[in-house]
């Protein structure tokens, strides 16, 4: 089960897709976001993520307003959100960067007018996952769907996973806790294994709220297939999304972090190639503690284990107590098979 799109495969087989969710923190400006989306290619990350708002197309001017918001909502995306033009001029700069261009809808006109400048697949916002109308009306559209699942229940998700799948979508779900920013206690990352049990015909990723890297590394060890995570070029920036950003550096580590962690999540215990040299100085042998004559029997007070581990091994020092020794043998050496009788 996997997402396949231009320049990207999503799946539990690829590496993790890692999305840097530069969301409005350019605050309307071009140039920060072309920024935004080198920083974003250079820190190793799959894919960078905007937002497409048309605020009269997917809200009421007053809506009730949260902490994170010094002004109306409604006002600050008139004020700063970008424009369709503005969206093609960066996917056209991605594309000649290398690096993944993708953006949220907000209604389903927003999703119609980034499909015909080329978006191949929506993510879809954790407020719009329990809107179902919508939704199948942007499935219409024939792209493969991310969808976040913050402040929903399972039997929401379940609602929305079935609806989705059984219209034929190319799924995906991020386990996702909006907050901004949310309490650790909060985040719950076991949810993404349970997502991956109850919705085994999504593929399953992790959207980070929190305002550092720690929980997303964390979550890359239970192997979801997207990481998710909120940027900005510097933290003294206002905007919504400040509280819940990394800045580039921070990036650059997670990704750097992610990878790592991929290359280390196997469950096979074996002895290693570059362990085996180890193994002949760092394990102990047995060992004389004092001289021994040759006829003389070899007690436990007479033997001990040391470094290296190129003699008897330690662990057979009960098959050596007991023996005579065939000739004498010097105090602090390597006990040898041909050093006494069988």
């Amino acid at each position: 089960m996997k997402i396949v799109v231009e320049g990207a495969q999503i799946g539990y087989e690829h590496p993790v897709f890692i999305i840097a969710e530069a969301g409005d923190n350019h605050m309307g400006s071009v140039e920060d976001s072309k920024e935004m989306c080198l920083r974003a290619k250079l820190a190793g990350a799959s894919a960078i993520k905007f937002q497409h708002h048309l605020p009269d197309e997917e809200m009421l001017k007053e809506i009730p307003m949260s902490d994170n918001f010094d002004i109306p909502l409604y006002d600050f995306l008139v004020k700063n959100a970008l424009s369709l033009d503005q969206h093609a001029t960066l996917l056209d700069y991605c594309n000649k960067i290398g690096i993944k261009y993708m953006c949220t809808p907000f209604s389903y006109k927003a999703a119609v007018e980034l499909k015909d400048i080329g978006l191949d697949i929506f993510k879809i916002g954790s407020g719009e996952m329990t809107d179902i109308p919508s939704l199948l009306k942007i499935a219409n559209l024939g792209n493969p769907m991310i969808v976040s699942t913050g402040m929903c229940t399972f039997e929401e998700i379940q609602r929305t996973y079935e609806a989705l799948i059984n219209h034929g979508v190319n799924l995906a779900l991020t386990n996702c806790v909006s907050e901004y920013p949310p309490k650790y206690e909060d985040v719950n990352l076991g949810v993404i294994t349970e997502m991956k049990k109850r919705f085994s015909k999504a593929i399953i990723g992790h959207s980070d709220h929190t305002p550092d890297i720690y929980t997303c590394i964390a979550a890359a060890m239970l192997a979801p297939a997207i990481i998710e995570k909120h940027v900005i070029l510097d933290k003294r920036t206002p905007g919504p999304d400040q509280s819940v950003s990394i800045n580039f550096n921070e990036l650059q580590q997670l990704c750097d972090g992610i990878r790592k962690i991929e290359a280390s999540r196997g469950n096979e215990k074996t002895v290693h190639a570059r362990e085996e040299q180890i193994r002949e100085w760092a394990f102990r042998s047995v060992v004389t503690t004092q001289t021994i004559e040759k006829g003389e029997v070899l007690s436990e007070d007479k033997l001990w284990t040391k470094r290296p581990g190129t003699g008897i091994p330690s662990h057979m020092m009960d098959k050596v107590i007991g023996k005579k020794a065939v000739k004498d043998i010097e105090k602090n050496v390597l006990l040898k098979w041909d050093d006494f009788s069988s």
